[in-house]
């Protein structure tokens, strides 16, 4: 199954749903920071989600409560792929040198990271 790309706002409310597992509405909208968007924005976003066929719901009473149809990891993965493909020519080395360069990942966390992958063999 291709993994459609998501808005900056689908993006947050898989985030929070990802971290429930499954939630109705209310559950969601007490996740955002202040100024909390209106019910009807979460709401619509919720329906774009399953409209692309990331989200799904079961239905009790007059409320649903929504789950994600894709896990967290797998929709990460993409997203990192994506990345290092569009900004790093699909060299994950220039992405982790950039990431050196910028001092967001020291050579010490790299080594750790290495070390790691090792034993783990």
């Amino acid at each position: 199954m291709k993994i459609p790309s998501l808005t900056k706002a689908e993006e947050q409310v898989m985030q929070y749903l990802w971290t429930l597992e499954k939630a109705f509405l209310k559950d969601i909208l007490e996740l955002f920071p202040e100024p909390k968007p209106h019910t009807n924005t979460v709401s619509t976003t919720l329906k774009f989600l399953k409209d692309k066929k990331i989200v799904d719901f079961k239905i009790f009473g007059r409320q649903h409560e929504y789950f994600p149809l894709i896990p967290k990891e797998k929709y990460s993965g993409k997203t990192m792929k994506n990345l290092v493909k569009d900004y790093f020519e699909g060299s994950y080395k220039e992405a982790v040198s950039y990431l050196i360069q910028k001092e967001e990942l020291s050579v010490e966390d790299l080594e750790l990271l290495l070390n790691e992958f090792k034993n783990n063999d």
